[in-house]
């Protein structure tokens, strides 16, 4: 088994929780030295107390990150988690007050700080972009409290509920990760059954997550349109992720007209797999030409990434192997081990740390690839510092998918023609599941966060409606297939954050042309793309690095047509089956 090393942040949850402490302390200390004061620094002294704002940010985010990722391997630690959360608040209040205090100052003064900022410029104008937004000190601090017993505890029952879920199949118990697996298996009956066990162990759960997801709703209008004024719930999330409303309207806009792709693939898929019916089951039914054993062992899938990297960048795979040289990875999935997968960024005074839940499967090699790529650009934006190193959502999956595209080619170079078009399928369902699929969540939560309260049938009325504008009448969606909208993470956790899988995965689509195209120093400009992190806004970083205009009307349309291209591809290879 091979387990994460958390020991580069703590040895133990004691000493995390002594260094929480001392973050805290460190904090009263610095709103007492400089609280009502940062009108008489000069723009020099304003730039040392940032970076100090920054330390004690960075030490509270460790304390987190350490317990965040022992309860992702250990849902029983849920208490711990809950204590540090607290501790984390209370420390968090002594520092409300500085974002606060530079936004009120003249603009002039704030002027000549962000003049003088350097690496936090940006850092300085997104609060500027924010201030129609923010409260007061005590208002702000009233959320920061009410949060604990509000979303983040909703969320953190939902992860529990999740993750002590079993689901019966074939006489033995299964987690939500491995039932979910078996939805990939070449056997149709395997696929049947294991779509009836995830229903039949969400469906008595299914009041208790409608009730979930109606107070997470409730709890974001209230806090972001009601007390904090925004015009529409998305709207925050398109200001963290420095986007337009009009940028994302055109990006939802531009692949729901262009659905027809996903049905013509699954008309063909039909066809390659012999069938008179494709049903939701199917979806994830691997083509199979060939009598090559599907499973793929960790060990081979670490060396196809380290192979896939090398090819492109000595960085990339530099960074890969220290991941795994250095325990960042939690491959495996055991007892009370969230779902899913993630990159967690850490601080960057240790590093990222990878969960995975490895089944064996293709996609999880493509899964590896792509929390890996995540982490390369999370080592890397290390060097713009704790307030600088996350990126807006909509370029945070760019190295990630970049990664993938790149572990395709990889695959690709190396296979005959049936094999080939085994990959084509495979990798055209993640594109549509990057794509596609993640804007009919957008659709999903656009229309359901209309409503304070909704009743688990009106979740499945409308969840249905929109999946099947996608398939059309390429896959039948069955009645087990309705409630399958309340194990989904992102709905719970991050709302409204699903589109921008389907952005970076455009965006990525768009780079990746111009890298194999030639573009004059690809690697260097990309590298330096991920450095920067979240320091510079994506529309600035993009023009200036590539070329790039981000809120063309066009740009989307280009990022669709690699994918029409990619389905025509497929198209061909299939002609002689």
């Amino acid at each position: 088994m091979m387990n994460w090393d958390l020991t580069p942040l703590f040895s133990s949850i004691s000493e995390a929780e002594e260094f929480l402490k001392q973050a805290e302390f460190k904090a009263i200390e610095f709103e007492k030295k400089y609280k009502n004061r940062l009108y008489t620094l000069t723009p020099e002294e304003f730039l040392n107390v940032l970076k100090e704002f920054e330390e004690i940010w960075e030490n509270i985010g460790r304390a987190l990150t350490y317990i965040y990722l022992v309860f992702a391997t250990d849902s029983t630690k849920g208490n711990f988690l809950g204590k540090f959360q607290e501790l984390a608040t209370k420390a968090e209040e002594h520092l409300v007050w500085f974002e606060l205090e530079f936004i009120y100052l003249p603009i002039d003064k704030q002027q000549r700080f962000i003049d003088n900022a350097g690496v936090y410029k940006y850092y300085l104008i997104h609060l500027q972009e924010e201030a129609p937004y923010r409260l007061s000190e005590k208002e702000e601090k009233i959320l920061m409290k009410k949060d604990l017993t509000s979303s983040s505890a909703f969320s953190r029952l939902f992860d529990e509920t999740l993750s002590r879920l079993r689901f019966f199949f074939e006489g033995k118990k299964y987690s939500e990760e491995e039932i979910l697996s078996k939805l990939y298996s070449p056997d149709r009956n395997v696929r049947k059954k294991a779509q009836v066990s995830l229903t039949l162990g969400l469906k008595p759960h299914q009041e208790l997550l409608a009730y979930i997801y109606n107070q997470v709703k409730k709890d974001w209008k209230i806090d972001h349109i009601e007390i904090r004024g925004y015009d529409s719930p998305e709207e925050p999330r398109h200001l963290s992720n420095r986007v337009s409303k009009k940028s994302v309207d055109a990006l939802v806009n531009s692949v729901n007209e262009n659905t027809t792709i996903v049905a013509d693939y699954y008309e063909i898929k039909k066809r390659l797999l012999g069938y008179d019916k494709l049903f939701d089951y199917d979806r994830y039914a691997p083509i199979k030409l060939t009598d090559k054993t599907p499973e793929i062992s960790f060990e081979e899938a670490k060396e196809l990434v380290l192979n896939a990297f090398k090819n492109f960048s000595n960085t990339f795979y530099e960074i890969a192997k220290k991941a795994f040289d250095e325990k960042w990875i939690d491959v495996y999935p055991k007892e009370g081990k969230r779902g899913g997968a993630f990159s967690h960024s850490a601080t960057p005074k240790a590093h990222p740390y990878v969960l995975l839940n490895y089944t064996n499967q293709r996609r999880d090699v493509f899964t590896l690839a792509h929390e890996l790529g995540h982490a390369i650009h999370q080592y890397l934006a290390r060097e713009v510092g704790y307030l600088n190193q996350d990126t807006p959502l909509t370029t945070a999956e760019t190295a990630s998918i970049f990664a993938e595209m790149l572990l395709f080619e990889e695959i690709k170079s190396s296979l005959d023609k049936k094999e080939l078009i085994e990959t084509y399928a495979a990798k055209l369902e993640d594109v549509f599941a990057t794509v596609f699929r993640q804007i009919v969540f957008t659709n999903f939560e656009r229309k359901v966060h209309k409503f304070d309260e909704l009743k688990p049938e009106d979740y499945n009325k409308i969840w249905m409606e929109e999946n099947q504008k996608m398939f059309k009448d390429s896959v039948i969606l069955t009645e087990n297939y309705k409630i399958w909208w309340s194990y989904i993470p992102h709905f719970i956790h991050s709302p409204f954050y699903c589109y921008s899988y389907a952005y970076a995965q455009l965006l990525v689509f768009t780079l990746y042309k111009l890298y194999k195209e030639g573009f004059e120093n690809f690697e260097e400009k990309y590298i330096e793309f991920l450095k920067q992190g979240g320091s510079i806004p994506p529309k600035k970083q993009l023009k200036e690095l590539f070329g790039l205009d981000i809120e063309n009307e066009n740009f989307w349309e280009k990022g669709i047509a690699v994918i029409r291209e990619m389905l025509s591809e497929f198209k061909g290879l299939c002609d002689d089956i």
